[in-house]
């Protein structure tokens, strides 16, 4: 496994989703790159594996930090986040807000035109699209500007990034597939409330940016993965070779330098990476 940079500052930074998939690469990456992390997802089981297993060493050090979250209820939001602040000292420099619905077409082969649907459109808004906003809403006070940071009243920041959300959208907000208007509408609204919040929240020195993820295989990285000895190399195909330009489906890592990048990247605000290895240009032409 590659070693991510070590930062020079360690950071203290939220993970929402973070039990198993791209969220655990994150926190993952994170500590290895020397920061701290508190990981929130509503499976409880695998949340705790994650943490006092799979990430043991640092757990064990006081680096890593977790709770359960629904992040279909506000009140939980605020509470975990809350407690998240409270296992940090009072101060939250990262927020990725990558917990959401990642089935990105209807369940059971429904269409548009199915009434079933709509609950499950509901479920997207408010898991994918209104829990990032809670979220961020709930982090701003431990995130927000403090005079000892910057050269004027303004939010600046003298010689370090500062503050930063980072939402992980999808590719999907740019294209998507037959039957996947709530999963596609619900990452399109990111985009939105990313390049609002990079506005509204830059005089608190706070950036927002969004990195959008394509094909990315995950399987291993799950309790099921570890126990049956999955590897990323094993999920890919002849169609991931055939559909990337970059000849391979995305790693988790993939997602993980991004957001390394985005952390740092103090003049970067309300910008959308997406990391596909260029399948939608590839489509598209």
């Amino acid at each position: 496994m590659a070693e991510a940079q070590v930062s020079s500052t360690s950071k203290n930074i939220i993970v929402s989703g973070g039990a198993q998939g791209i969220g655990r690469a994150l926190g993952r990456y994170f500590l290895e790159a020397g920061h701290r992390v508190f990981i929130l997802d509503i499976q409880e089981n695998e949340l705790e594996y994650a943490a006092t297993k799979h990430l043991e060493k640092y757990y064990k050090d006081g680096k890593v930090g977790y709770a359960v979250c629904n992040l279909r209820d506000v009140n939980d939001i605020r509470s975990k986040v809350e407690q998240a602040a409270k296992f940090f000292d009072g101060k939250i420099d990262v927020l990725v807000n990558n917990g959401g619905i990642a089935s990105p077409k209807w369940k059971d082969d429904k269409t548009m035109e199915s009434k079933e649907t709509y609950d499950q459109w509901v479920a997207y808004m408010e898991t994918n699209l209104t829990a990032p906003f809670a979220m961020s809403q709930a982090c701003i006070p431990y995130m927000k500007h403090r005079e000892a940071d910057s050269d004027n009243s303004e939010g600046a920041h003298k010689d370090f990034a500062g503050p930063c959300i980072i939402h992980i959208g999808s590719f999907r907000a740019h294209q998507s597939d037959p039957n996947q208007e709530g999963y596609a509408a619900s990452k399109s609204g990111q985009l939105g409330l990313m390049q609002a919040m990079s506005i509204s929240l830059g005089p608190l020195g706070i950036r927002t940016n969004l990195v959008a993820p394509g094909r990315i295989k995950v399987a291993h990285e799950s309790k099921e993965g570890d126990e049956g000895g999955a590897t990323w190399e094993g999920q890919n195909s002849e169609k991931d070779i055939d559909d990337h330009p970059t000849n391979r489906a995305g790693r988790p890592k993939d997602i993980a330098d991004a957001c390394l990048y985005l952390i740092n990247a103090g003049f970067v605000n309300g910008v959308d990476i997406t990391v596909d290895g260029g399948a939608l240009r590839k489509k598209a032409g």
